[in-house]
């Protein structure tokens, strides 16, 4: 399998082929949890592809993809200088958003998109990221340095989660 992970625009073939990835996976995250009339009402209701145009043409996002011979199987989004109430003060701040489809869960998928995220958020203090407690890549993230800082509630169902944070720059 050819793996590749790599920046995408927010054009309309960026945006379709994360919306197929975010529809996937919301639904393997929230199946055991929610009824699939809420999941489908929650994707139909809140995933606008203008929306997210916009906001990944904002400077400040950046959106990496990872294929598996060239079908969409992964994503993270990068948003640089989003705070969680615990950052310090004087620290500088990215969020990261590490999503992969079960179906292409594999080390060779998942340290492709970790190598691209790593490279591209080396110049901040501070990664972070709201993980669902029962999501398989949170372990994998906690293997890659992540520690868990606080409890909470992540996603349009509120469920249980851990917000993981990785220094990155020590200052």
């Amino acid at each position: 399998m050819d793996i590749i992970s790599k920046f995408t625009v927010g054009s309309e073939e960026g945006i379709s082929d994360l919306i197929a990835i975010i529809d996937s996976s919301v639904y393997a995250l929230h199946k055991e949890f929610v009824t699939e009339d809420e999941i489908k009402k929650y994707i139909h209701n809140e995933i606008d592809p203008r929306k997210m145009i916009n906001d990944l043409n904002d400077l400040s996002n950046q959106l990496i993809m990872t294929y598996a011979d060239q079908k969409p199987v992964g994503y993270s989004i990068i948003k640089s200088g989003s705070l969680h109430p615990g950052i310090p003060e004087r620290k500088r701040a990215t969020e990261i958003s590490f999503v992969i489809l079960s179906e292409y869960d594999f080390p060779e998928t998942r340290q492709s998109l970790w190598k691209k995220c790593r490279s591209a958020v080396s110049f901040t203090d501070i990664v972070w990221t709201n993980m669902l407690d029962h999501d398989p890549l949170s372990e994998f993230l906690k293997e890659s340095g992540f520690v868990s800082a606080v409890s909470s509630k992540v996603g349009p169902f509120l469920l249980p989660s851990h917000i993981l944070e990785l220094e990155i720059n020590k200052s």
